[in-house]
């Protein structure tokens, strides 16, 4: 199974479950080479016998923001998107959105964009759109006006507002949805037929889907909460929409951890796995490097629902590629300068780290996303790893 004396690892990940920090977690590590360690411990229910294993399919939500942005760089590369092209032009409604500047009583002021927003300032979050859970205007806008956000997976979604005017902060939030949606206009296809026979295929993700089977289904983690009366995590039927009016970009994937780190290991050689290319090794290189210029990733975010996610505090010295969180300097016992990291809000992470050949995950499926305490298993399975090296 591993390249890796997983003793230590082991004990991280199988502590994190039988202390209650977390009710299943799956864990996983690869290098150029192909996978160097798997971990599986904790049910796929609360209260039901059957074990996870990195096969077990998991919602890896935002996980599935650089799928898209590999979406939109293949089509770069073949000269159908320009990123410095502005969205309108892909998609003429996006021209209609004004920027949320404040409150007149009950009503919000909106105005004109100072500028309009590129399909790379969706790649960098830098366009404007943010997400309500990091955003209170948003959720005051959305209760004022009734219309759903992108979780609901109704068009209305694509009426929010941006909170910014584009390229002078950035804001995590619906970029990338907006993205799948010039993917689709670009291509001329859905953007799970796209991601079909240009991605998951290519790179044997035979399982992963926007759209999993009924029998796919009895694979899935159920996402736990906390329950109110206990503290312990309890199994519910919290997932996406099932039939959404659009395939979201931004979060809509299941994946199995065993498949998505196969697309790791494509982005830590270069864009090429098994002699399969999915991307261009320059294109790769522009995806980890600095595309934000002298903005930086905000140092700390507060909740604006703390049900939906704790406080997120990255600290200093982060920068945005295309897609990818970027760490400008080594972090000690974990991950060398110039990785490219991002995560999905039922706590799954990942981290390609190119200068030191590694790459890793771990998954499990919880509410509030990175609560300290679930968030400590992420780094405490990171410094393991390394010192495992």
């Amino acid at each position: 199974m591993s390249a890796i004396t997983g003793t230590r690892i082991d004990e991280v990940l199988q502590k994190a479950v039988e202390s209650g920090t977390m009710p299943n977690v799956v864990a996983t590590a690869t290098n150029a080479d192909g996978p160097i360690y798997e971990g599986a411990f904790g049910p796929k229910a609360v209260g039901k016998p059957d074990p996870v294993t990195v096969d077990t399919l998991y919602r890896i939500a935002s996980m599935t923001k650089m799928v898209t942005t590999v979406a939109a760089l293949q089509l770069a590369e073949n000269g159908v998107i320009d990123f410095d092209d502005a969205v309108a032009k892909y998609r003429p409604e996006f021209a209609d959105l004004k920027v949320l500047d404040g409150w007149d009583g009950d009503e919000p002021r909106l105005r004109d964009p100072k500028t309009f927003a590129t399909v790379r300032q969706l790649a960098t979050h830098t366009s404007g759109l943010g997400y309500w859970f990091w955003n209170a205007d948003l959720v005051r806008w959305e209760a004022k006006t009734g219309t759903g956000n992108t979780l609901a997976g109704t068009e209305d979604a694509f009426t929010a507002p941006l909170v910014a005017d584009p390229g002078t902060k950035v804001e995590y939030g619906t970029n990338t949805d907006w993205l799948g949606l010039v993917v689709e206009a670009a291509s001329g296809q859905k953007l799970d037929a796209y991601f079909d026979e240009h991605i998951l295929g290519p790179l044997g993700m035979e399982q992963s889907s926007f759209h999993p089977t009924d029998q796919q289904r009895e694979n899935l983690s159920a996402v736990h909460l906390r329950g109110e009366a206990s503290g312990r995590w309890e199994a519910t039927s919290v997932d996406w929409n099932a039939a959404p009016d659009w395939w979201p970009g931004g979060h809509g994937l299941y994946c199995p951890p065993s498949e998505y780190l196969r697309f790791q290991r494509m982005l830590l050689n270069n864009g090429t796995l098994d002699g399969t290319k999915i991307l261009e090794a320059k294109t790769v290189e522009d995806a980890f490097a600095n595309q934000i210029g002298d903005l930086d990733w905000p140092e700390a975010i507060a909740t604006a629902e703390p049900p939906t996610t704790a406080d997120f505090n990255a600290g200093p010295g982060y920068k945005f590629g295309l897609g990818l969180l970027r760490n400008t300097e080594d972090i000690e016992g974990m991950r060398r300068a110039g990785s490219g990291a991002w995560a999905g809000i039922f706590n799954t992470h990942f981290w390609v780290d190119r200068t030191a050949g590694v790459s890793g995950a771990i998954y499990t499926q919880t509410l509030p996303f990175v609560e300290p305490a679930v968030f400590q298993v992420y780094i405490d399975f990171e410094k393991a790893l390394y010192a495992s090296l």
